[in-house]
């Protein structure tokens, strides 16, 4: 295992240098100039912009400023200023993440929590009135679009009932953060849900829950045990790469309920050009993806004994 897990260290640090990489080019050839912008309609004089451009490091070979880029992430933790306030864009991920990974967490338990019980109640019951309606539930879930979803759960329990508050505050409480975790994780919280149940009724016509039967075990042994461990593999993959899609997958959800996270700073981002800090927030998740991935391999012995890594 442990060979297994270095192996799967060092061949992240490729992946890892290959899509950050791939990041920057994308972002540093976008359209537009982030030190022009800065002046607005007024415009400034050329030596001026060569002037800030050149502070910035903008006017280096793109490969140069990449080398930069990492060495001072790898070396120092620095991932540089944003070009418009000079804010250090470390400041910049430490307010934005801890909120979005506080809403990102909140919708990841709704949709385990949920979606697996959906899912485990209609497997169960596969072919009858339970299993129906949760389809049908599911499926309309996928259905309804993620911002329209937000803005009636808005309209409904904020404006009509009176029970949330139509934007999350500065602070990003607990309570604030349901309804947005509720519309961030719904999608997901569907497809887990029919996943779990397609694996479960096919998993109930196989050879070793017929053999479990037949052995007498009890029933709550050969759910939890025998058929629950080897459906929720194809699960566990699932939401190993949710969770970084949660993270940032989050602009429309944060936009809607003005949350002061991810999502919302990624879209400043893209509309004022700070490349710096959108190239930041991308590596972060980056990480959380690689991180994912392992976690989820590993889960994989634990869920069936039978796997083992070389």
């Amino acid at each position: 295992m442990g060979r297994y897990v270095a192996r799967r260290l060092l061949q992240m640090i490729p992946v890892f240098l290959g899509t950050t990489l791939l990041i920057f080019l994308m972002v540093y050839t976008l359209p537009g100039d982030p030190v022009r912008a800065l002046f607005g309609d007024k415009g400034a004089d050329p030596a001026t912009l060569a002037r800030l451009r050149h502070e910035k490091g903008l006017d280096l070979p793109i490969l140069q400023q990449y080398w930069n880029y990492m060495t001072g992430i790898v070396l120092h933790g620095d991932f540089g200023e944003q070009i418009a306030s000079g804010r250090p864009v470390t400041d910049v991920l430490g307010d934005a993440f801890p909120v979005t990974l506080r809403l990102a967490g909140m919708a990841f338990v709704i949709e385990i929590v949920i979606g697996i019980s959906l899912g485990t109640l209609a497997g169960l019951r596969a072919g009858r009135l339970t299993d129906n309606v949760v389809l049908v539930f599911t499926l309309l879930i996928i259905s309804i679009p993620v911002f329209v979803l937000g803005f009636i759960i808005k309209a409904v329990f904020a404006f009509q009932l009176d029970w949330i508050s139509p934007n999350v505050s500065n602070e990003a409480r607990w309570s604030e953060l349901l309804a947005p975790a509720i519309v961030l994780g719904s999608l997901s919280l569907a497809y887990v849900a029919r996943l779990t149940r397609t694996t479960m009724a096919e998993n109930l016509r196989s050879d070793y829950m017929r053999t479990a039967i037949a052995k007498g075990l009890p029933k709550r042994r050969i759910v939890g045990v025998h058929l629950m461990r080897n459906s929720l593999i194809p699960v566990i993959t699932f939401l190993g790469t949710d969770l970084g899609a949660l993270m940032g997958g989050a602009v429309v959800t944060e936009g809607l309920f003005n949350v002061k996270g991810v999502g919302g700073t990624i879209y400043e981002s893209i509309v004022k050009r700070e490349g710096t800090t959108l190239v930041g927030l991308v590596t972060i998740l980056v990480l959380v993806y690689l991180l994912m991935s392992l976690i989820v391999d590993l889960l994989y012995a634990v869920l069936d004994p039978r796997i083992r890594y070389a």
